[in-house]
């Protein structure tokens, strides 16, 4: 089966990854700044979305969906985009299928295991999962008696929409994200590496990538180098969209 995906622009092929509990709309304000001079193709990962539906979940399968995109799409090689989840799946790629990814961009994460995060996160989703909610409005309810942040709120909301019934639920596979959550915590394998260019962009204000990380990255990706946002977190694209932008594209142009 095929991801889900949107194309916009023309030019040299870049491929945008989103998150956790994401879609491809989360990385709209890096798409439209880059179809000015690529064709970006915007994916929905699996178990996101408007892609399938799958029980199994790691970043091996997540890597072969993008390759299999690609090959459907007849394009050879692209500059690979991923943020989160999104850019442990875009690093697993450009090791598995170094032959599709010409540069690669990894926004806010890092080849190593992450430490658990999201409990409050999965508490209220299954809440709200659970509950006959009418509205995003009573969702949002549901989640603020779990999750503090208007914008992390928000944000999730974002993949609560209408079935072919006429009811809400999330667009996500949460049952599956649950129980495969290990999967997406856990660190890439070791046994390669890949010689692309590859920039790694951080959130000043994130610990998703640290320095005891850069051993790993260098063993992985040898011509990696950093960018680090300033005023920014783990959102560093949604809060720092043009200081990311500039980013990316000074990259990509090198």
């Amino acid at each position: 089966m095929l991801l889900n995906y949107q194309q916009s622009g023309q030019g040299p092929d870049v491929v945008l990854i989103h998150g956790l509990f994401g879609s491809l709309e989360n990385l709209n304000v890096i798409a439209k700044a880059l179809a000015e001079n690529y064709t970006v193709t915007n994916v929905d990962l699996r178990n996101h979305g408007k892609s399938f539906h799958s029980e199994t979940m790691n970043y091996e399968v997540m890597a072969d969906d993008i390759y299999n995109l690609l090959k459907h799409l007849n394009i050879s090689n692209a500059h690979i985009i991923g943020h989160s989840m999104g850019g442990k799946a875009a690093m697993q790629l450009a090791l598995k299928h170094k032959d599709v990814v010409n540069k690669l961009v990894v926004l806010d994460i890092s080849p190593v295991a992450n430490k658990p995060r999201h409990s409050a996160i999965f508490a209220g989703l299954n809440e709200v999962a659970e509950a006959s909610v009418a509205d995003r409005k009573a969702a949002d309810q549901l989640l603020a008696k779990h999750i503090d942040e208007m914008g992390v709120r928000q944000f999730l909301l974002k993949s609560f929409a209408k079935n072919d019934q006429g009811q809400y639920q999330w667009r996500f596979n949460l049952d599956v994200l649950y129980q495969q959550y290990e999967n997406i915590l856990s660190q890439l394998d070791e046994n390669d590496s890949c010689l692309c260019d590859t920039l790694f962009v951080k959130g000043n204000d994130s610990d998703y990538i640290l320095a005891e990380h850069r051993p790993m990255i260098i063993s992985l990706f040898p011509n990696a180098k950093a960018k680090v946002i300033h005023g920014a977190g783990h959102w560093l694209h949604a809060q720092k969209p043009l200081a990311v932008n500039k980013a990316i594209s000074d990259f990509l142009e090198q």
